[in-house]
C-alpha cells in the first residue's frame, strides 16, 4: 500500500467504461467493461492487475494509456486529470505512459529492421537528429540484451522473447514514467518468461520505472509485484501485498485464482516427477 508521505505516480478514481453492444433488430444495450475502478500506483513500484479474461484488465490499460476514453471517472497523472484532456493535450501525455501488448509481432512493423523499430518513436517525436537517433537505438537494443549485429534483422527473424525485448526497447525510447505490460509474458515459454522478468526488474532499477503488470497468472504476479489488485466483472474486488492474497484470499474471485495457481503447481510437480 502507499505510504502516507508518498504521492502516487498515477491515481484512478471511480473509473467506468461502457460499450454499446449491437444486436440484430435491436438498438443495442450498454455493456460495462469497467465499473467504478479506483487504484493508485506508487513511483518505482509494480502493481499487478490480476483477473480472468473479460474482467476488464485490458480496457483499464487502454484507458490509462489514453487510447480509450473512459465513460466517467478520473485518471490523475502529473497533477492533471488526463481523462479530461483533449486530443492535442493527450499527445503530450502518451509518451510518458507506454503500453506493451501480449503479442509483440502485431505491434512491430515486419518491414522494419530492429533498429528502425526502436528508433521510430524518436523519429516521430523528433527527439534526436539522425546520428544521435541511431546511437540511441543501438544503446537501447544493447540495454535489453540484443546485440548490435541484430540491429539489421527484421522483426520476423526474431524469437518470441526477442520480439518482446524489441517492444520493451521501443517503449523505453521515449523515456516513459510508467510501463503497462498487458499479458506481456503469457505467450512466452517458461525460460523466456524468466529472462524477460529479470530484464524488467533490472530496467526498473536502472530507469526508476513504474509498472502496471497485467496478467491472469497469480503466481507470476506474486513474483514480480509489490502489490496485487484482483479484478472481476469490471471491478477491483480485492487488493493487497502478494503474500496476504495468497495466504488469506477474501473474495471468491481471488480464491479461484489461488486454487488455479495451486493446481498448476501440483500438476507441474507431477509432470516433473
Amino acid at each position: 500500500m502507499l505510504s502516507e508521505c508518498m504521492q502516487p505516480l498515477i491515481r484512478v478514481e471511480s473509473l467506468s467504461k461502457y460499450y454499446r453492444h449491437r444486436r440484430v433488430l435491436s438498438s443495442g444495450h450498454i455493456v460495462p467493461a469497467l465499473n467504478g475502478v479506483s487504484l493508485s500506483i506508487a513511483p518505482r513500484s509494480t502493481l499487478a492487475l490480476v483477473g480472468k479474461s473479460g474482467s476488464g484488465k485490458s480496457t483499464l490499460a487502454l484507458c490509462l494509456a489514453s487510447l480509450e476514453r473512459p465513460s466517467s471517472g478520473k485518471i490523475w497523472f502529473g497533477g492533471r486529470d488526463i481523462a479530461a484532456l483533449d486530443e492535442n493535450q493527450m499527445r503530450a501525455v502518451r509518451p510518458q505512459i507506454q503500453l506493451i501488448f501480449q503479442d509483440p509481432a502485431r505491434s512491430l512493423n515486419p518491414r522494419f529492421t530492429a533498429l528502425e523499430i526502436v528508433t521510430e518513436p524518436l523519429v516521430l517525436q523528433r527527439r534526436w537528429k539522425g546520428r544521435q537517433t541511431r546511437e540511441q537505438g543501438f544503446a537501447l537494443l544493447e540495454r535489453v540484451g540484443l546485440s548490435a549485429e541484430m540491429a539489421s534483422r527484421r522483426a520476423g527473424e526474431f524469437s518470441g522473447g526477442q520480439k518482446q525485448r524489441l517492444a520493451i526497447a521501443r517503449a523505453l525510447s521515449l523515456e516513459p514514467k510508467i510501463l503497462i505490460l498487458d499479458e506481456a509474458l503469457s505467450a512466452l515459454d517458461c525460460s523466456a518468461q524468466a529472462r524477460i522478468t529479470n530484464l524488467l526488474l533490472e530496467l526498473q532499477s536502472s530507469f526508476a520505472l513504474t509498472y502496471l503488470f497485467i496478467t491472469h497468472d497469480l503466481a507470476m504476479a506474486a513474483h514480480i509485484a509489490d502489490e496485487i489488485a484482483v479484478m472481476n466483472r469490471g471491478r477491483i474486488v480485492e487488493q493487497g501485498v502478494p503474500q496476504k492474497l495468497l495466504d488469506s484470499p477474501e473474495h471468491e474471485a481471488t480464491r479461484c485464482l489461488v486454487a488455479a495457481t495451486q493446481q498448476s503447481i501440483s500438476t507441474s510437480r507431477i509432470l516433473g516427477a
